[in-house]
């Protein structure tokens, strides 16, 4: 039989599938974000249509939720600072600022260095 023990916590193994689902999240909040404050902010203001702020803002806020859980989870596995952390994390309430931070991540765990 099979040893279906799962890769240790901190593992390259462990610590790549995290960066996937980091990497996964922060662009689908960041393209969220865009929506919300470039289509759906305007179209409330100027058009006087709130439906897309509401739709949009309900879905960035429960899928930030996420993104905030898969941040936590790789800076944990991967042992980042508590300043990388806390930068990565509000990544995601900035506009466009998550497609950098995602990219600084991505760079700095494929590089080895500590975020």
């Amino acid at each position: 039989m099979a040893d279906r023990t799962a890769p240790a916590r901190d593992s390259e193994q462990a610590i790549t599938a995290a960066l996937g689902r980091y990497r996964v999240m922060a662009n689908v909040v960041g393209v969220l974000l865009i929506l919300l404050v470039v289509v759906a902010v305007p179209l409330k203001y100027f058009a006087d249509m709130p439906t897309a702020v509401t739709v949009l803002g309900t879905a960035h806020g429960w899928l930030y939720a996420l993104f905030f859980l898969s941040a936590v989870d790789l800076a944990l596995r991967a042992r980042w600072s508590l300043k990388g952390t806390v930068l990565t994390v509000l990544a995601g309430t900035v506009p466009f600022l998550s497609f950098l931070a995602e990219h600084t991540v991505t760079r700095k765990m494929r590089a080895g260095e500590r975020v």
